[in-house]
């Protein structure tokens, strides 16, 4: 892999995203992350410039475009042009689950803005460079329910589908051009959003948190960010140049299926 190749990773506060802007760093790549708290931004970016590469920290609300293309700007001028975006950025299921009659309008809405028209946008936004320089990678996360449903998650199963769909499409669409477009599909992951979650399911279930993260994956556990973020990084490199248009798991096990 060359150095001085630049990504931009959304969502690149905490959890996989930090995970993976770090991941991305440590192998060479300067980086830009963009989150809404600018406070956990600037930590992470203390740690990728600590690896010795450029880093830039780029709060945002993606879900206002005028925002977005900030973000892609201001990403461009100090770092130069975008070789690898990951579209990390969403929100899940615990942020308001309900079932799907009583499901709140608004929040389906902002769901699938976050969590499939940020992404598409992005990919507009960035791609037709990499088309230009003959080289480049998007890799999108998604989720394990992009193949399997989230109960009482209606919106963030149907936007990972969404995600899946437009990974697929792109990908098509972008063959040959040495650009590629592949989906990460993590399982029960250790983060900030899945510890509301968790807590959720077991109240409505009636059992400790502690069983339901046993059972989170035939490991007897949930993962790590660190453990999805080596995948993105691969998708990343080179050598994952033949890989195009996949939704690859990393559950642990969790779908054996699919």
């Amino acid at each position: 892999m060359p150095q001085g190749k630049v990504a931009l990773v959304t969502g690149g506060g905490r959890g996989i995203g930090a995970a993976t802007a770090l991941a991305l760093a440590q192998e060479g790549f300067h980086v830009a992350v963009t989150a809404r708290t600018e406070r956990e931004l600037d930590l992470v970016i203390e740690q990728v410039r600590a690896s010795g590469v450029d880093g830039l920290s780029l709060p945002a609300d993606l879900t206002q475009k005028e925002q977005l293309d900030h973000v892609v700007e201001q990403t461009e001028r100090y770092l130069g042009p975008i070789d690898v975006l990951v579209n990390n950025a969403g929100v899940g299921s615990s942020a308001d689950p309900r079932p799907l009659l009583e499901f709140d309008d608004e929040f389906w809405e902002f769901s699938l803005r976050l969590n499939v028209t940020v992404p598409y946008w992005l990919i507009k936004r960035t791609v037709p460079g990499m088309v230009q320089r003959g080289w480049g990678r998007v890799i999108n996360v998604a989720s394990i329910n992009a193949k399997h449903p989230s109960f009482h998650g209606a919106a963030y199963t149907a936007s990972k589908h969404a995600l899946a769909g437009l990974t697929k499409a792109a990908a098509l669409e972008l063959g040959g051009t040495g650009v590629t477009v592949n989906a990460v599909c993590p399982g029960v992951t250790r983060s900030k959003m899945n510890d509301l979650r968790l807590q959720y399911d077991a109240q409505r279930l009636g059992v400790p948190v502690e069983q339901l993260e046993r059972e989170a994956s035939p490991l007897g556990r949930r993962l790590e960010p660190e453990e999805v973020a080596a995948l993105i990084v691969f998708l990343a490199s080179e050598q994952a140049r033949a890989i195009n248009g996949q939704l690859i798991n990393v559950c642990g096990g969790k779908l054996l299926a699919c």
